[in-house]
């Protein structure tokens, strides 16, 4: 339920970014606050009483049981994974043998309908057996879990309640660098918690996140916050506290939020169908440097260049090659390649993207159908009574004759999409899976063959770029 990744080094100790809601960590020291609160006022900072006043009462704390898990200790005897550390904050070593005690953990959420129906992160509720909201004035309800979508770390939940106070939903898409933003949640537990802060940046990509345009804050955001509000001055709720990019797993001036309209649109879909319906149009695209922006006659660094495309995708169909650069997709300017995914995957299948596509120093329209993006898929044209790949949480297909010779390679699987146990391990699309487990691996039936014969990880040979690297993967069930 906590996911961690390294994204930067500095130093001895690599920065991570930490999804932050289920993190327990020793008591933090209360001091009593310090004199000049008056004089702050005095010298005209914005005063955010009246907002919390009336937005807090519809900030929840979210409370989970976790489901019991078998122990994943590895063959040597060690508990190895990042991400089981970081899920204790500096807990015990996982039992030997037998099922690891059920583990509790606390996040945020907000009311966003009087008949009790509250957003939160997905990371949050999506493992949980059990889930209590308690409101600030301490009453308490058993939630239902309505769905999850963890591409966007969005969950809507449920409590039996009536004439509950809720948020205002505000536009995300007017935000601006610099402006005044408040977080409300529960971090260690302290209930309606307000930190504050500014925007730090919008549209921001972070890894393995390729569908969400995050804002960044610089609003304090720790353990527990995570499923929280952050609102604007208006007293609009603008997006929902997400991440944290910390050395620590604490906060260190660096927060993420999911923009509320990709919330809201999540939202809709969950109450209509129970699950999440993505578009897709078979590309796998990367960021515009300044090398590149020179190398393809750019005026300077924009766009989403495609570096593969799916031969049998909408794109290929649409005329869309490797080396284009897409600079806007339905009249939207794309600044980083990560823009270019949100756009796609809220659209539904069977719309029409028209793209901006710089190609050979000049731009020209292509118009692509939308297909529907396959959670979970594993599929390719060679296999197509594949069997779903939810152990492996990947998407495959076996590289192309063209893909074959651009890359120098004999043979592989291409990855087109990642899911669950894959984010995890750092997978990512455009990886090339050469090998599992020693063997070479050319269709999809013999990814999925090893799979089957591997108890509780599977080692993944990946090219990826100019390397090649072992990847283990934990299997799902």
């Amino acid at each position: 339920m906590l996911a961690a990744m390294a994204v930067a080094g500095c130093g001895r100790e690599p920065a991570k970014l930490a999804r932050d809601a289920l993190a327990t960590a020793p008591a933090p020291l209360v001091q009593a606050p310090g004199p000049g609160t008056a004089a702050a006022a005095a010298r005209g900072l914005p005063d955010f009483t009246d907002l919390v006043a009336q937005a807090g009462p519809a900030v929840v704390n979210v409370t989970v049981v976790e489901r019991a898990r078998p122990a994943t200790l590895e063959d040597d005897g060690q508990d190895n994974s990042l991400q089981d550390f970081l899920r204790r904050f500096g807990g015990g070593a996982a039992p030997r043998g037998g099922s690891q005690p059920p583990s509790r953990g606390e996040g945020s959420g907000f009311i966003i309908a009087p008949d009790g129906f509250i957003l939160t992160n997905a990371h949050v509720v999506a493992d949980a057996s059990e889930v209590t909201v308690r409101l600030t004035d301490r009453r308490e309800f058993t939630a239902k879990v309505i769905g999850v979508d963890r591409r966007t770390d969005v969950a809507l939940i449920k409590i039996a309640g009536k004439d509950l106070p809720i948020v205002k939903i505000g536009d995300a898409s007017k935000l601006r660098a610099g402006e005044w933003v408040i977080a409300i949640g529960s971090p260690f537990g302290f209930d309606n918690s307000v930190t504050a802060g500014i925007v730090s940046a919008i549209s921001r990509s972070v890894p393995d996140s390729q569908y969400t345009p995050f804002i960044q804050t610089d609003a304090a955001v720790n353990p527990g916050n995570s499923g929280g509000p952050l609102f604007n001055m208006a007293g609009e709720v603008v997006g929902i506290n997400s991440q944290i990019y910390s050395r620590t797993g604490g906060y260190m001036g660096i927060s993420f939020a999911i923009p509320i309209d990709i919330a809201m649109g999540v939202k809709a879909q969950l109450v209509a169908t129970g699950h999440v319906q993505r578009g897709r149009i078979g590309v796998v695209i990367q960021e515009v440097g300044q090398q590149l922006a020179d190398s393809f006659g750019l005026d300077r660094p924009r766009g989403a260049l495609v570096s593969q495309v799916d031969a049998s995708g909408p794109a290929a169909k649409a005329g869309v090659r490797a080396g284009d650069v897409i600079l806007s997709a339905n009249g939207a300017a794309i600044e980083r390649s990560g823009q270019l995914s949100a756009i796609v995957s809220q659209l539904k299948p069977g719309a029409h993207v028209v793209l901006d596509v710089w190609r050979e120093r000049s731009s020209r329209k292509l118009s692509v159908d939308v297909s529907e993006l396959e959670e979970g898929r594993v599929a390719s044209a060679d296999s197509p009574a594949a069997r779903p790949g939810a152990r492996l949480g990947l998407a495959v297909r076996p590289l192309s004759a063209d893909e074959k010779r651009a890359l120098h390679l004999d043979g592989g699987l291409l990855v087109e999409d990642v899911d669950g146990p894959a984010v995890e391990a750092g997978l990512r699309p455009g990886d090339v899976i050469l090998g599992a487990n020693g063997q070479r691996v050319a269709s999809v039936t013999e990814l999925e063959g090893l799979a089957d014969r591997s108890r509780r990880s599977i080692a993944l040979l990946v090219k990826r770029e100019n390397a090649t690297i072992f990847v283990p993967l934990k299997l799902g069930g």
